[in-house]
């Protein structure tokens, strides 16, 4: 097997999805395993033997890899969720179990004996990838928002990955629409992400619940309103359940929103949505181009914004951990 090949890793709150990558981008193996367990309530730095077991997942994920392929593996990218820094350690992770604090390029080149080890964003990775091979292709400026718990975000200005002075731009999800909002698990109040992302879908579909506003998606939840999630919703409003569609009409708002104050200080060309919402969202991509159109500044004298769906699924953000990982330097990511 002739070629590059590298190994990229999308290490999120459920699942460390792992894989092998040429420099064709074609994926030819994947492993995936269960994020080691999560914390207790009220824990807020990582404990040593909790954060050697997300670095034994890591390098477990990385050594199946290498070991089910015929190529030599030149280094090994990961794309975690949080403020990961310009030397590689996940400085802050709300959203991922004993995570805050981890130096995962230092522990992690270590056990797997000195291989080359890059670290970065996780929806930072998903940009890259659907910049590359996806749905921002040919385009020099696209914003990138990953909706599944939270919200994630990545930037294309001027056609290169925007990091920002310490490598913490495009926290997109925290940025805060409703200062009397929910309390976000990043400690603030009203984050975006509160309202637009899958646990965001799940507290609207449940305020609608006990609202009688929800019955079939009730019933698909056993009877119980509390029990509603946004997969609920997502199968009711494929039934055509008025209710359930209404619910996601108002994420679809709240989604557009975001979308709307990130186009007035980026100016992308194009805007793409990925994470485990896209098909939720592609059920009311209308709505959420028409609230997004009339909330955006001087819409009519602008080139229209079009907000599309990625292309690479669930894969993207392991494909882009590998893509930064063959780069070399952070800064300077190419599509090409």
């Amino acid at each position: 097997m002739a070629g590059q090949v590298t190994i990229g890793i999308d290490m999120g709150g459920t699942k460390v999805l792992g894989l092998a990558v040429d420099d064709e981008g074609v994926v030819l193996s994947e492993v995936r395993v269960a994020t080691p367990g999560r914390r207790s309530a009220g824990e807020n730095e990582p404990d040593g033997e909790g954060s050697e077991l997300v670095i034994e997942a890591l390098a477990s994920v990385t050594e199946q890899l290498r070991d089910s392929i015929d190529a030599e593996v030149t280094s090994v990218g990961v794309g975690a969720p949080g403020l990961v820094d310009n030397t590689g350690v996940l400085r802050f992770a709300p959203n991922l179990p004993r995570g805050t604090g981890l130096d995962v390029v230092g522990r992690l080149s270590t056990r797997l004996g000195g291989m080359r080890t890059v670290v970065d964003n996780d929806a930072t990775c998903a940009t890259v990838a659907e910049w590359a091979f996806g749905a921002g292709t040919g385009v020099t400026d696209a914003v990138m928002v990953t909706l599944g718990t939270g919200i994630g975000g990545g930037i294309i200005a001027g056609g290169h990955v925007v990091r920002g002075a310490s490598g913490f731009a495009g926290e997109i999800g925290h940025m805060v629409v409703d200062p009397t909002g929910p309390v976000c698990p990043c400690g603030k109040r009203g984050c975006w992400e509160r309202f637009a992302s899958g646990s965001g879908l799940g507290r609207l579909a449940r305020d609608a619940a006990h609202a009688g506003r929800l019955d079939e998606v009730v019933g698909l939840a056993g009877g119980d309103a509390e029990s509603v999630r946004g997969e609920h919703v997502t199968m009711a409003a494929k039934a055509g359940d008025a209710g359930a569609l209404a619910v996601l009409g108002e994420l679809g708002w709240w989604l557009a929103l975001g979308l709307s104050n990130l186009a007035l200080v980026l100016d992308p060309a194009v805007m793409v949505y990925g994470g485990g919402l896209v098909e939720t969202v592609t059920l009311v991509l209308d709505k959420v181009q028409a609230a997004f159109d009339g909330l955006l500044e001087g819409h009519a004298y602008r080139p229209q914004v079009k907000i599309v769906p990625a292309l690479l699924g669930e894969r993207a953000g392991a494909i882009g951990a590998a893509l930064v990982a063959r780069a070399g330097d952070r800064y300077r990511v190419d599509a090409a």
